[in-house]
C-alpha cells in the first residue's frame, strides 16, 4: 500500500486542491500521512537525530541492556506486557523541562529548542489545513487545543534496540494516541513500524528524503465527531537494527474542553413533529440546510449550543 504523502510545495500552486484532497483522504481512510517539503531545516532534523543517537550509545544503550526488561527475555514466561524500548519524554511547551534530563548536552538542548520552534509552526499549519477540509474555521483546532496557557507539546525520544529474540516481544504495543497531532522523525535505516488499516498490519518503511510521517490522535477524532479516526498502531522488536523514533506531540492544553465541533453534528433535541413541518415544505431540496435549520430551531427552543 502506498502511504499518501502530502507535498507542502504544492499547496500554493494549481495542485493545492488535488494537496487538500489527498489530505482528507488520508485522515478519513488512514489515520497516518507523510509530510515532505515542510519547510523544517534538514541539516538541523539530521543534528538532532544525530544527538539522539549519541545520547543513546554513551548514556542509555548498557544500562537498557542490564534493565529488568532486558532480563525478563532470558527467564520463560509471558512477555506480553513489556516494551522494547529506551525512552524518555520532553515537555517543551507550556514549560520545558529539558535542563533536567540526565546528561543532555548543552548542544542537544540548543538544536531540540530550534527544531521544535520549526515543528510547531508545522503542526499548526497541518491544523489550519484539516480544520478547513472539516468546513472549520482555520483557527478552529488551535483556539480548542490552546487552553489558557497555549498547547501542550512534548517529545517522546526513544531507541528501539537490537532484540535476541524479536519474536518474544513488541518494541511499543498496540495503541492510538491520546493526543492530537502526532510529528514523528524517524529512523532512515531500522524498519519496525506498523499501522492498523483496513484489519491488516502496514509497514512504514523508514523515512527517507527528510519526511515527516505524520499521525492522528484521540482528540481529533472527537473534534471530527469521528470523521478521522485514530489508527492503532505499534512498533516491532527487530534483530538487526536499533530504531530511532523521536515523536513529537501536538496536543491540547490539559485544561483545554474538547467536544465535537458543533458544526459537525447533527441536530438533536427536536421533535419528529417539527422536523415533518420543515420537511413538507423542503421534501425536494437537499436535506443538508434542512439539518442546519433544525440545530437552529433546537437552539431557539432549547438553549442547545450549536
Amino acid at each position: 500500500m502506498e502511504i499518501p504523502v502530502i507535498d507542502f510545495s504544492e499547496l500554493n500552486g494549481e495542485n493545492r486542491s488535488k494537496m487538500m484532497g489527498l489530505l482528507h483522504e488520508a485522515c478519513e481512510k488512514w489515520g497516518f500521512f507523510q509530510v515532505e517539503n515542510h519547510g523544517i531545516d534538514k541539516s538541523l532534523m539530521e543534528k538532532v537525530k544525530q544527538l539522539v543517537n549519541f545520547h543513546y550509545e554513551e548514556n542509555l544503550e548498557e544500562s537498557f541492556y542490564a534493565s529488568a526488561i532486558a532480563k525478563r527475555l532470558n527467564n520463560p514466561g509471558n512477555t506480553s506486557d513489556i516494551d522494547w524500548e529506551s525512552s524518555y519524554f520532553i515537555w517543551h511547551r507550556p514549560t520545558s523541562n529539558i535542563s533536567e534530563i540526565p546528561n543532555l548536552p548543552q548542544e542537544f538542548c540548543k538544536w531540540m529548542d530550534e527544531y521544535i520552534t520549526q515543528l510547531i509552526k508545522l503542526a499548526e499549519k497541518i491544523s489550519e489545513l484539516i480544520s478547513e477540509n472539516l468546513g472549520l474555521e482555520k483557527d478552529h483546532i488551535k483556539e480548542v487545543f490552546k487552553g489558557d496557557r497555549g498547547p501542550s507539546v512534548g517529545t517522546k525520544v526513544a531507541k528501539y534496540p537490537k532484540c535476541p529474540q524479536p519474536e518474544l516481544v513488541r518494541g511499543l504495543r498496540e495503541h492510538t494516541d491520546a493526543g492530537g497531532i502526532i510529528l514523528l522523525l524517524q529512523d532512515d535505516q531500522v524498519p519496525g513500524l506498523e499501522f492498523l488499516k483496513d484489519g491488516k498490519w502496514v509497514e512504514i518503511p523508514p523515512s527517507k528524503n527528510n519526511r515527516i510521517f505524520i499521525n492522528t490522535g484521540d482528540q481529533l477524532e472527537v473534534l471530527s465527531n469521528g470523521r478521522y479516526k485514530s489508527a492503532l498502531h505499534r512498533v516491532m522488536a527487530d534483530k538487526n537494527g536499533s530504531r530511532l523514533s523521536i515523536a513529537t506531540f501536538y496536543n491540547p492544553a490539559g485544561d483545554a474542553i474538547i467536544s465535537p465541533a458543533p458544526k459537525l453534528l447533527y441536530p438533536s433535541n427536536y421533535s419528529f413533529q417539527d422536523y415533518l413541518k420543515l420537511y413538507a415544505t423542503t421534501k425536494f431540496l437537499d436535506k443538508e440546510p434542512r439539518f442546519e435549520s433544525m440545530k437552529k430551531m433546537a437552539n431557539g427552543h432549547h438553549g442547545l449550543h450549536v
